[in-house]
């Protein structure tokens, strides 16, 4: 029997990358699962490729509306909820933080900030009535320290820490536990773009410049963090609420200075 056996899952920002290796492995270990982000295409794809019983809702995570009604979607199609991951999120631009645009800025965090704080919100009642649950939220390294010219996404990795570790209290005595994810360097679509924003001219080189950066002297694979969450989604979890666990190769343990061969 599987980890998440007659169990019911949500998982955001699932159309590619973590969350997409995230829904995999759930549904591997017997889960029923909704998988959610913006593009119904997108997840349509992913869906097809996954053997399971599986459902599907295009939504936009920082609208409170859509965040209720797929959560009531979940529930209704699979007959109640046990585990949601709340893992959709958005890099937004590279700027220095005197000349970041505020619309753009506004918009990392509702969708990283808000966006968490609506799916956390709508699925509580549904856990209690379950007696129960597991909240996985994915934040970053970023959550526990910063990089370059990315104020906003540094400030929204941090902010749902905060907005986890206190769930993890106001729910503790329901039975509802709340964790932190904190990727590291993965290879991610996310990631790509990054290398494209970085060093136009020459993406691979910023691929390599960040590999080089961590100890493992390699990107992490969406599988490798799909793996922790199902961890934290499952009971084998049950008395881990209000933690911050890190997959990064090392990263955020690295002081910095050249890596010895």
């Amino acid at each position: 029997m599987g980890r998440m056996q007659d169990m019911v899952a949500i998982v955001t920002g699932a159309a590619s990358g973590i969350g997409a290796a995230a829904a995999q492995r759930l549904v591997e270990e017997g889960a029923s699962v909704l998988l959610v982000d913006r593009s119904e295409e997108n997840l349509e794809r992913v869906a097809a490729g996954l053997d399971g019983n599986v459902d599907i809702a295009a939504a936009d995570i920082s609208d409170r509306g859509q965040v209720d009604d797929y959560t009531r979607r979940a529930v209704e199609r699979f007959g109640g909820l046990d585990a949601v991951l709340l893992n959709a999120g958005i890099f937004g631009d590279m700027a220095p933080v005197d000349a970041y645009d505020e619309k753009r800025f506004d918009e990392v965090i509702s969708v990283n900030v808000k966006g968490t704080w609506h799916g956390l919100r709508a699925a509580v009642p549904h856990l209690r009535n379950r007696g129960g649950g597991s909240i996985v939220v994915t934040s970053s390294t970023q959550g526990l320290s910063a990089y370059f010219h990315s104020s906003p996404y540094t400030a929204s990795k941090h902010a749902v820490v905060g907005i986890a570790k206190n769930a993890a209290m106001d729910l503790a005595r329901d039975n509802i536990r709340v964790n932190t994810v904190h990727p590291g360097i993965i290879d991610t679509r996310m990631m790509g773009e990054l290398h494209e924003t970085a060093s136009p001219q020459d993406p691979d080189a910023a691929m390599t410049a960040f590999a080089t950066s961590i100890p493992m002297g390699r990107y992490g694979r969406p599988a490798e963090i799909a793996d922790l969450m199902l961890f934290l989604a499952s009971n084998d979890s049950s008395y881990c609420t209000g933690g911050t666990f890190v997959a990064d190769g090392g990263l955020t343990a690295f002081h910095g200075g050249p890596i010895p061969d």
